[in-house]
């Protein structure tokens, strides 16, 4: 069995056509044919069935599709971390980012590790929390950033370390009648519109979770609209529809032209009624067992580093 081989059949699963698989692959279509009779006949057993002109698979060549696919990703590996040798002159970094992390956090630090390392490719692809927390566990991406929590299927297999923080707030536009109160108790929350991110949104998860340590029901919200993005949802509060939870990094420049206020929040069950915030983690993931590229190493430990001075000299606000 040769890698070629492999490249070969997987070629044909995909296409269950042999001169399309040979066309893909820039060869023959007798070789095609050659290497698929070569695997059938050195361990006897047919890999598809030929029904006129139409292929289909066999349950051996299922499990060859499994098995040949984990060869071929991991010799690219090896093939990425061998020409990753040249002192990190070269290469593929790939990231997977929650929306709100890619557009507003990630950006600096990707311009940062390109100084450092130019010649090296960074191919980051954003989506919401939960795809990339899948993404990541399936070897889709190198390293995943997302805020929120991890759920709990695949924590056995991804993990997190805590790269900095951030804050959700309560925002909304002129139009509404919070704009001017500027603070509300917990018991006015269920008396407004809500503007809601979708179900696996990390945004989601904490505010979900807020509420929940609060006390509320997420149910008892009058959610009027649920979108999958915090631009769309920033958009529509900022002209007058209802109230959103979200991420504070992205609101600094509406915050600073008002024409969206962020609303404090108070336990009116307490007499001091007393202040209260949802903070987040931003989470860098990667697989606990997959093998990890000098690159993917590097990126992690200057995001590390930049925690750590974060920490260490903290911005005054």
């Amino acid at each position: 069995m040769t890698l070629e081989q492999l490249r070969i059949f997987l070629a044909v699963v995909e296409h269950l056509h042999f001169t399309r698989a040979a066309e893909e692959l820039y060869i023959t279509q007798p070789a095609v044919s050659a290497a698929i009779q070569s695997l059938e006949k050195e361990y006897n057993l047919k890999l598809f069935h030929r029904v006129g002109r139409r292929v289909e698979i066999t349950d051996a060549g299922k499990l060859l599709r499994t098995e040949a696919q984990k060869i071929l990703d991991q010799v690219e590996l090896t093939k990425r971390g061998l020409q990753e040798l040249t002192s990190l002159q070269r290469g593929e970094l790939r990231i997977g980012s929650s929306l709100t992390i890619g557009n507003y956090w990630l950006p600096e630090r990707i311009s940062e590790f390109k100084q450092q390392y130019p010649g090296i490719t960074v191919n980051c692809i954003l989506a919401n929390a939960e795809e990339i927390c899948e993404g990541t566990a399936s070897g889709l991406f190198d390293l995943g950033l997302v805020t929120g929590e991890v759920k709990p299927a695949l924590r056995h297999c991804l993990e997190q370390q805590t790269v900095d923080s951030d804050r959700l707030q309560i925002i909304v536009g002129k139009a509404h009648p919070w704009y001017e109160q500027g603070e509300v108790g917990l018991s006015d929350l269920p008396q407004t519109a809500w503007v809601m991110r979708e179900p696996g949104s990390g945004t989601q998860q904490m505010f979900e979770q807020a509420l929940q340590s609060w006390g509320i029901d997420s149910t008892e919200l009058n959610v009027v609209l649920v979108l999958n993005t915090s631009e769309m949802i920033k958009a529509v509060v900022e002209n007058g529809v209802g109230a959103a939870a979200i991420s504070e990094m992205m609101i600094q420049k509406e915050l600073q032209l008002v024409t969206l206020r962020a609303i404090r929040v108070v336990d009116d069950r307490d007499s001091r009624a007393s202040p209260l915030e949802i903070t987040q983690s931003v989470l860098l993931l990667k697989h606990r067992q997959r093998f990890q590229t000098r690159l993917a190493l590097a990126f992690q430990d200057m995001l590390l580093d930049l925690s750590i001075d974060k920490e260490q000299n903290p911005i005054e606000v």
